[in-house]
């Protein structure tokens, strides 16, 4: 189970106080995102709490002006994002995979509505289709951007540089290859930010889609844990050669050791990094959960909240 000191508890509290006030709403579910709840905090990682809120006034939801759809609050080391209850649940609705990560935090701030039959009725109704192609853009973006080398185009489009003489760039391209000379000014070189962090990013990501592509090709459709640790060593083996989860686990390591800025080159592969881009949807796509049930849920969240502020 991941933990973190009383103190940041106490911390984390206060904030949600604060942003309760400014904004008119309440919080009962608070979690963990990122590096703390997938187990890859070092001791110097910023704390990122996912939340879910409700208007103190439920009749602000009819209103011409509603209630806020997302509250973004920067404490410093501290960052918070909370979506508002409606919002979260079309999230979910659309097997969006940071909604789905926030009801399998294993570490919560605040649990007034306690999220544990929500999380197992959306591992099993997911859509496997949207969240493989999210975590295929999350590899494929991350690597094209801090991994591969690359020239970028005055309209922002970057091209991953294949061969370099001093004198023209063979870049890739959605078609195959084309040549740019160096003196060409509309594009410019731009640097690499090979690090452990950007490595172990574009890692879970690939192994997250190549999995799930994998299981349900054999009828599972087997969500990947959210904690990294336990998915190599429960559920990796299923899929991937030893090499592949001796690599990643080294880069977890050195992340929780505190080496995350280390510059350390491809430690994917390009070919790795890009799971493919089209899966079959007859075997791959399915309807979500259900709306009904997501409703019933919005209702589960508004109660429990209002019980809370009586008692």
């Amino acid at each position: 189970m991941a933990t973190v000191p009383p103190h940041v508890h106490e911390t984390v509290d206060d904030h949600l106080t604060a942003i309760e006030r400014e904004h008119d709403v309440a919080v009962p579910l608070a979690v963990a995102r990122g590096s703390h709840a997938w187990g890859g905090a070092s001791p110097d990682s910023d704390y990122d709490v996912g939340f879910v809120f409700v208007s103190t006034d439920l009749r602000r939801y009819a209103h011409l002006e509603r209630p806020p759809e997302t509250i973004v609050e920067d404490c410093g080391a501290f960052e918070y994002q909370g979506w508002d209850v409606r919002t979260f649940a079309r999230l979910l609705a659309d097997s969006n995979e940071g909604a789905i990560d926030l009801v399998r935090s294993p570490l919560r701030y605040r649990a007034v509505y306690e999220p544990d039959d929500l999380a197992a009725y959306v591992k099993r109704t997911y859509n496997p289709i949207d969240l493989y192609h999210t975590w295929r853009g999350i590899a494929t973006s991350n690597y094209r951007k801090y991994i591969s080398h690359h020239l970028v185009r005055s309209d922002d489009e970057l091209f991953p540089i294949r061969e370099a003489d001093g004198q023209t760039f063979v870049v890739e391209t959605d078609d195959g290859t084309m040549t740019v000379s160096a003196d060409d000014e509309r594009f410019q070189e731009t640097q690499t930010k090979p690090t452990v962090k950007r490595n172990l990013t574009i890692c879970r990501a690939a192994m997250a889609a190549y999995y799930l592509k994998a299981t349900g090709e054999r009828d599972t459709h087997d969500l990947p844990a959210l904690a990294f640790e336990t998915f190599l060593r429960e559920q990796a083996p299923a899929v991937f050669d030893p090499e592949r989860i001796d690599r990643a686990r080294e880069l977890l390591e050195r992340k929780r050791a505190g080496e995350g800025d280390a510059t350390i080159g491809d430690a994917v592969g390009r070919e790795f990094a890009q799971p493919p881009t089209m899966i079959d949807p007859d075997v791959h796509a399915r309807a979500g959960p259900d709306p009904a049930r997501l409703d019933g849920f919005v209702n589960e969240v508004i109660a429990a909240t209002e019980q809370s502020a009586v008692l």
